[in-house]
């Protein structure tokens, strides 16, 4: 190899070796110790970005230096590969989605391949394949029969740009997460997945994810949103029916002057009476086109309408005014809302704008609250009043103490009501996994017949942009015969939410070839959990929570072992240029094909890696690439100067060192010591490349010497910096150490070890204070004695001097840092 560091050579040479080789295959073994690396599968948009570099090579990192310490890694690619851009492409170019994706992902590869990232491509696996959704299709249909997956009308968030629905984790601020249009609000008959039957358990297991960011399991736990209440019957005056709430403040209850219900309420157009039926349903379509978000926020001007119908407090026998309110979500509790205007500061907000009654039953400690003084709600502990039997005693007590005599009176009961609502997954779209049902006149919805699967998306659908969904104009595949029966029916033409897809690949990765079902057992068993997860914190309650939902799934229909999929997660910052995350729309985009054309893959990624540590935001940098590539050709140029002294170097004497040459091998073996801490226990990449060139500065900085221990002690060092830079600059770490004259890869070599002996300095400085004030250093032996310090700090010319006079009144000593001499 020429000793001018040339990228494109070496990392063809290497990449072209993995792939002859078979390098990064995984095959089950129960002799050594597994570890599965996984980072979220890309959608196939049709070229990396600089985001995909940074995740993919954190990744690859862990992926190596796991190898290289033994451990058995898998750490596959796929591509989640359904979804409306593809369906976008297909109507823009006149082409299909199916050919568009695949093309895509053999670009997407090919870019992948070129950063030398150690993917077991025998495992890849795209979404859209068949022998992939096929299986999904299976997996829903034992859901439909365990009442898990069902179908029933509901008000959906819909996407007007995208015309399809959206699930409530797919709304951002109002907006739909791919197109940022303006989500509306919509009646429809949709499929959702029951994964409110896994709240309690999705909650309870979040205590112990240990290797999660709190940051992501506080929004999981947010979003889950457990609250522990009552619910309460209200009669409604004059007629049989009632109105159910759930309430956390039982305690509340008798200041409860006025009902509040949703507009989408299933009683709230019965609850008009004629003369106010007209205003009820000019709100009701009002609220419904208002954003969910928006209606949720503290912020939001309260409105509401009086439906001309009261409902009786249970504990008051008081008629309250019901009224439709625009902060109210049907999606919440029960959608109607005992309103308490003293002790709630949106009930007070309408209360006033509506002239309502307010009655106080909660006064501070030692204050009697005046409703008609009041200018906000008081929603703080205090002491009962207005209450009955329950006047005097603290409200918190009183929460309790109430919710016993409502379930003793048989108008209430305790219960714990959860902020998470069941996930609509049908799609309104081609580009997606087909719902294997049938609908028929006669029998209504019929699962497809699991002998009939797999339900094939149609190639022949026409994609003009017009008219919603292409799949239901597709007649060869809507029309078909119900199993049932025997007569006509037509098939679900709504497709799969993409989510679905993600929220089990990591699985399918254990077995990706198995015939026989979704999954292998028994490799799956071998596998899972995933060891290490690395994404985007944007996916903290839409994949994340559904891929733990659905491992739960698959763990009650007995294909799987693990009660969560992910056991440790990174969540990595993002790649920002002039202030902004990189984006075509902002005109800072950093093409990787163009930066590996000329600095190589592995200059990409040593500084993706060293710029700032994985989990925050990386800001980017020409002259910080430049940098990387210097220091790369830096160290070839180092093992090409001292290759003809060191190649035919013997093993390294200890005993033997003295001088430079002994604080030459401190210096290596502090350095793996850091490196391999930096590594394993933190993921802090840039501080253990940081290390690495210090040692580099230390070795050109040694005198060589010709004594043959000296010529030991630089191959060692040398050789040291190689292994330690194979997970990060992978191609040309194994050029080097094959010019070193090793025969064996480096995963082969292994991570080095350190001698600990080795890692301890021989002395060390000590600072000597006076009043906490810096006046002298000392150089000491690391395991010098208290006193010994204490007396040297003492007799130390510059302290002496400055002590004279003085009188001293203590002297402390803390053991390898300080002496501080207090005087008066």
């Amino acid at each position: 190899m020429e000793e001018r560091y040339n990228p494109k050579v070496v990392e063809d040479k290497w990449q072209g070796f993995w792939a002859e080789h078979n390098s990064f295959k995984a095959t089950e073994d129960a002799s050594r110790k597994k570890y599965y690396l996984l980072e979220m599968f890309p959608y196939p948009s049709g070229k990396i970005h600089m985001g995909h570099v940074r995740n993919y090579s954190i990744g690859d990192v862990i992926a190596r230096f796991k190898r290289m310490q033994g451990y058995n890694v898998l750490h596959p690619m796929g591509w989640d590969a359904f979804g409306m851009p593809a369906e976008n492409a297909a109507i823009q170019n006149k082409s299909h989605p199916a050919k568009w994706t695949y093309e895509n992902i053999a670009y997407m590869r090919g870019q992948l391949k070129t950063l030398g990232l150690s993917y077991d491509w025998d495992r890849e696996l795209a979404t859209c394949d068949l022998d992939y959704y096929k299986w999904e299709q299976k997996i829903f249909l034992e859901m439909y029969e365990k009442g898990l997956a069902y179908k029933k009308m509901s008000p959906v968030n819909w996407c007007p740009k995208c015309e399809t629905v959206l699930a409530n984790e797919q709304v951002e601020d109002g907006c739909c997460w791919r197109c940022d249009s303006t989500v509306e609000q919509k009646e429809l008959n949709q499929w959702s997945f029951a994964i409110t039957n896994y709240a309690q358990e999705l909650l309870d297991d979040t205590y112990k994810l240990a290797g999660w960011p709190e940051r992501v399991l506080i929004m999981q736990r947010n979003w889950i949103g457990r609250s522990v209440g009552c619910e309460i019957d209200f009669p409604v005056e004059g007629g049989m029916s009632k109105i159910k709430v759930f309430t956390t403040r039982p305690d509340t209850l008798f200041g409860a002057t006025f009902m509040s219900l949703a507009a989408e309420h299933p009683m709230a157009q019965q609850l008009a009476t004629p003369e106010q039926r007209e205003a009820v349903e000019a709100f009701i379509d009002k609220v419904k086109k208002t954003d969910r978000i928006k209606r949720g926020s503290e912020d939001l001007e309260k409105e509401g309408v009086f439906t001309g119908s009261y409902c009786i407090n249970p504990v008051t026998n008081q008629k309250m005014p019901i009224f439709l309110a625009n902060f109210v979500l049907l999606e919440y509790g029960t959608g109607a809302v005992m309103a308490v205007p003293t002790h709630d500061q949106r009930d007070f907000e309408f209360a006033k704008k509506y002239d309502l009654t307010l009655k106080v039953v909660i006064n501070p400690e030692g204050v009697s609250l005046d409703p008609a003084t009041m200018t906000e709600a008081f929603t703080t502990e205090g002491v009962m009043v207005n209450s009955g039997r329950f006047d005097g005693i603290s409200n918190t007590e009183a929460k309790e103490a109430i919710a016993d005599f409502l379930e003793k009176e048989g108008i209430g009961k305790k219960t714990v009501n959860f902020r998470l609502r069941d996930w609509g997954i049908s799609r309104q779209r081609y580009w997606g996994n087909p719902i294997p049902v049938i609908n028929c006149d006669i029998c209504g919805v019929v699962p497809v017949p699991a002998n009939d699967l797999p339900v094939v998306l149609p190639m022949d659908a026409a994609f003009t942009g017009e008219g919603g969904n292409p799949l239901a104009k597709v007649e060869s595949f809507v029309n078909c015969t119900c199993p049932q029966c025997g007569g006509a029916a037509r098939r679900e033409t709504d497709t799969m939410d993409t989510f679905v897809q993600s929220s089990w690949y990591f699985l399918r990765y254990c077995s990706p070839k198995f015939q026989a079902g979704p999954l292998d057992r028994e490799k799956v068993e071998a596998w899972m959990p995933v060891d290490q997860y690395i994404g985007g914190i944007e996916h903290a309650v839409l994949h994340l929570l559904y891929a733990r939902f659905f491992t739960k799934v698959l763990r009650d229909l007995g294909y799987c072992n693990v009660d969560e999929p992910f056991s440790n997660l990174l969540t990595q910052g993002m790649v920002i240029k002039d202030g902004a995350k990189m984006s075509k729309s902002k005109g800072n985009v950093v093409d990787p094909n163009a930066l590996i054309e000329r600095y190589g893959a592995d200059t990409a990624r040593l500084f993706s890696l060293f710029a700032a540590p994985p989990e925050k935001d990386l800001d980017w940098s020409d002259q910080g690439v430049d940098g990387s590539y210097r220091f790369l050709s830096r160290v070839w140029r180092l093992v090409f100067e001292v290759l003809p002294a060191i190649k035919n170097a013997g093993g390294v004497d200890p005993a033997a060192l003295s001088g430079e040459a002994k604080n030459l091998r401190r210096a290596v073996h502090k350095t793996i010591k850091k490196v391999t801490e930096d590594v394993e226990d933190r993921f802090h990449f840039n501080t253990a490349i940081a290390a690495v060139m210090e040692l580099v500065n230390s070795i050109q900085a040694f005198n060589q010497k010709a004594a043959p221990e000296n010529v030991a002690v630089v191959r060692e060092a040398v050789e040291s910096v190689v292994r330690l830079l194979a997970p990060f600059v992978p191609h040309f770490a194994e050029e080097l150490w094959s010019e070193l004259g090793h025969a064996e890869s480096l995963d082969q070599a292994g991570w080095p070890g350190y001698d600990a002996e080795a890692t301890v300095d021989e002395e060390i400085t000590v600072v000597i204070q006076v009043n906490g004030k810096l006046r002298s250093k000392l150089t000491v032996a690391p395991d010098i004695a208290e006193e010994e310090a204490k007396a040297q700090a003492l007799a130390d010319d510059k302290v002496k001097q400055f002590l004279e006079g003085k009188s001293v009144k203590k002297v402390v000593y803390v053991p390898g840092r300080l002496v501080n001499i207090v005087v008066a």
